[in-house]
């Protein structure tokens, strides 16, 4: 990896470019899905390639390669070359960037159990055998499991005397049962839904969620939605579980905090942002007892590394502090024109991609109490549980979420079960009726494997830090 790094970078800065860095990578997922006792997919892939980035007569270019001889290394080095010389035509402005320190260094995440190395036979028995306890619950007709494992393997190396290696290990699974009855479909999905929970960990995590114990529960539920009464349409107290409020925070925080997003760069694909750069320090996010902050440090954080694809050492950093926006996710380029130095938060997908600003961790931090203490806090209201569907606008302002089951809390307690609950609202005026967040019993980092951005599209692995939470006066049950 390393001679083909060098031969890269060499080769790029002899062709004309004044800045490059090179990523080398090889990769593996193994991915397996069962449906109702029978495997539906089983991936086992391994790739590798090359990823060029320099920067020539004051612009980008990018190319990349997974024939990693001689010759394609150097045809490749030079291709992006000429991409950064013919962008330069129609340049605003030469691409600077901010200061970064030489760093000779590399990081490993700590794995207990390698997934690769549990024979596969396992894995798949434990999720035909949820998918037939599911099964055989009343109404549920279709049971799903599934688990995924990566291992990457990178080398980045820059013009300016960097060097990293880094060998990370993730892995998650989840299952979900579909209660089906008379035209009336109804989930029910555990540790979350969407694929369950990843985390950048070993096979522990499969063994820790324990799906096997969980499987009848969340088929029974999934039975008894089909029975439940509707979710009133009402403005009321409104409870989320850690599992929601994370993906809260990825839809309405996580990404109108990005810089490139703010900029205008994202504009053609994914949306711009409500936040301008003025809004830093000024704007009120949300309520005082309100605090967000980026950490790719937390130890398991699926959107935690030791170093970005720029380079820059994994940080923690406050982006709402008691309720104030205090910071955006930066990279290199665009911490320049703040004056700023990088925060660490620009990452690629693989080596076929250019590194953009992506979510670390992004975290509500915790609060006090339990969400048994918050429940009978509340006298009337409703606490939803586990996302089923969303929908936000290109700025991130206006927004809908539905999730898969509810329950109706009185004079303190949770009571009937009710179906298809959503609720709505608009971003700062959401997190402004925020009046509780639970503490760090409840406080847990949900993986998100498939966050999307860019053009052409990159899905990056990133994390969310919550614990149940408790909201005013908000419209649920909408239609």
């Amino acid at each position: 990896m390393r001679d083909i790094a060098y031969m890269a970078l060499n080769t790029a800065l002899e062709y004309g470019a004044t800045f490059c860095e090179v990523r080398v990578i090889k990769s593996r997922r193994q991915g397996i899905t069962v449906k109702n006792e029978l495997v539906e997919e089983l991936i086992d892939r391994v790739e590798e390639g090359i990823g060029i980035r320099v920067i020539a007569n004051g612009s980008w270019g990018f190319a990349g390669t997974s024939f990693l001889d001689k010759s394609n290394i150097i045809e490749t080095a030079q291709k992006a070359v000429k991409i950064a010389l013919a962008s330069s035509l129609t340049k605003k402005r030469n691409v600077e960037l901010s200061t970064a320190k030489k760093i000779i260094a590399t990081w490993r995440n700590p794995v207990k159990i390698n997934p690769f190395e549990v024979p596969l036979d396992k894995k798949v028995s434990i999720l035909i055998e949820a998918t037939r306890i599911m099964t055989r619950v009343k109404d549920v007709k279709i049971a799903e499991g599934s688990m995924d494992f990566w291992e990457t393997e990178k080398l980045f190396v820059n013009s300016e005397g960097t060097e990293i290696f880094q060998h990370i290990i993730e892995s998650g699974g989840g299952i979900s049962a579909y209660g089906i009855r008379e035209g009336d479909v109804q989930r029910r999905s555990y540790p979350n839904s969407f694929g369950g929970q990843y985390e950048t960990r070993g096979y522990e995590l499969i063994e820790e969620i324990k799906l096997l114990d969980n499987a009848q529960r969340i088929a029974e539920e999934a039975s008894a939605l089909l029975d439940a009464p509707e979710c009133p349409s009402t403005i009321t107290t409104l409870i989320l579980d850690g599992s929601q409020v994370a993906l809260q925070v990825h839809e309405s925080i996580g990404h109108p905090i990005e810089l490139d997003r703010i900029l205008g760069m994202e504009a053609s694909y994914a949306g711009t942002s409500f936040i301008s750069i003025n809004d830093k320090g000024r704007l009120k996010y949300g309520s005082k007892i309100m605090n967000i902050t980026a950490d790719a440090t937390l130890p398991g954080g699926l959107g935690s590394f030791g170093f970005d694809d720029e380079g820059i050492p994994a940080q923690r950093v406050d982006i709402v502090r008691d309720g104030i926006l205090v910071g955006f996710l930066t990279n290199r380029e665009t911490s320049y024109i703040l004056g700023e130095t990088s925060n660490g938060t620009c990452r690629a997908d693989g080596w076929r991609n250019i590194p953009i600003i992506r979510m670390t961790n992004i975290n509500l931090e915790p609060g006090t109490g339990t969400l048994e203490d918050l429940i009978k806090d509340t006298d009337e209201g409703i606490f939803m549980s586990t996302n089923k569907s969303w929908s936000i606008d290109d700025r991130r302002l206006n927004f809908q979420f539905g999730l898969e089951i509810a329950w109706e809390i009185k004079n303190g307690k949770l009571t009937r079960i009710l179906k298809n609950p959503n609720y709505t609202g608009i971003t700062p005026e959401f997190w402004g009726s925020l009046d509780a967040v639970c503490g760090s019993s409840e406080w847990k980092i949900w993986g998100v494997p498939n966050c999307g951005k860019g053009q052409p599209g990159q899905l990056a692995h990133v994390g969310h830090g919550t614990s149940p939470a408790r909201f005013r006066n908000v419209r649920v049950g909408v239609r």
